[in-house]
């Protein structure tokens, strides 16, 4: 037998219906909702769809994701219905003349994750109630546990940005091998998924299109001005896990034009573009 999305009554299901009628609107970015019940990831999904020309605006969200990755390649599995895991398909590289947009340069696509992150802090501070911060390069903090993560991956010409939100995990549904909770765990005044990805991709949709307009300056569309005020990172001491094995200790200082993060250290400053980095007391 097959149970109830029902039988947990904390972790409703989503109403694919009504977020279409929200999100999906001509002249719009969000072109088409794609609700699963379950599938492996998201990320994955919408890359497939990419690869087969799906024109950008695509949204893939599932209730359960059985094989999500993170960065670095590390797993996001969730039960189901207990968070949101969510995929958006981007062409930023091709000018649409209808909003007047021309295309964005490669060179500033590292900023769609670091707009990802704007998007959800946004969402889990004004929507969720959470006091809610930005660990560069975009994970979502409440303390020092991670509550959600983004991850941005190229396809066919297109980017695919993924993120995985812990909503009503409870503690013995997180991972055991970092700090982690969810909204609920937190005390958020809401934890009703349909408002919060309405909201999440509502907020991405508006700086999207405040990029777009801006030709991929984060500068002048505001979009590294609004990162800057939602990281926590900035201001602290911090250890980075390079790629390659190397740390670097300091101080982190800025975010400089490509979204790299500034660390002040031994030897002087260092921008950093990819790389773990830990939060030191």
């Amino acid at each position: 037998m097959v149970s109830s999305p029902y039988t947990d009554i904390d972790r409703p299901p989503l109403h694919g219906r009504n977020l279409e009628r929200a999100l999906v609107r001509p002249g719009g970015l969000w072109t088409r909702l794609d609700l699963r019940a379950e599938t492996a990831s998201t990320n994955a999904d919408a890359a497939e769809a990419a690869q087969r020309g799906e024109p950008e605006g695509l949204v893939v969200v599932a209730e359960r994701q059985t094989a999500g990755r993170g960065r670095r390649d590390r797993t996001w599995v969730s039960p189901a219905r207990a968070g949101i895991a969510a995929s958006v398909l981007l062409r930023p590289g091709q000018p649409n003349v209808d909003r007047a947009w021309p295309a964005a340069p490669v060179a500033a696509y590292g900023w769609l994750p670091l707009m990802a992150g704007v998007a959800l802090v946004e969402t889990a501070t004004r929507v969720a109630e959470v006091p809610a911060v930005l660990k560069w390069p975009n994970d979502l903090m409440i303390g020092d546990a991670k509550c959600a993560g983004i991850l941005a991956e190229g396809v066919a010409g297109a980017v695919v940005v993924g993120i995985g939100l812990n909503v009503t995990l409870r503690a013995h549904e997180l991972p055991t091998d970092r700090p982690a909770t969810s909204l609920q765990l937190a005390g958020a005044e809401l934890t009703d998924r349909d408002p919060l990805l309405r909201s999440l991709l509502r907020a991405f949709a508006t700086w999207y299109d405040r990029w777009r307009l801006a030709a991929g300056d984060a500068e002048a569309s505001g979009l590294r001005e609004a990162y800057r005020h939602h990281c926590g990172t900035l201001g602290r001491e911090v250890r980075v896990q390079l790629p390659g094995g190397a740390e670097l200790s300091g101080t982190a200082t800025g975010i400089d034009a490509d979204g790299q993060l500034v660390v002040s250290g031994a030897g002087g400053e260092h921008s950093i573009a990819a790389g773990d980095v830990l939060h030191v007391r």
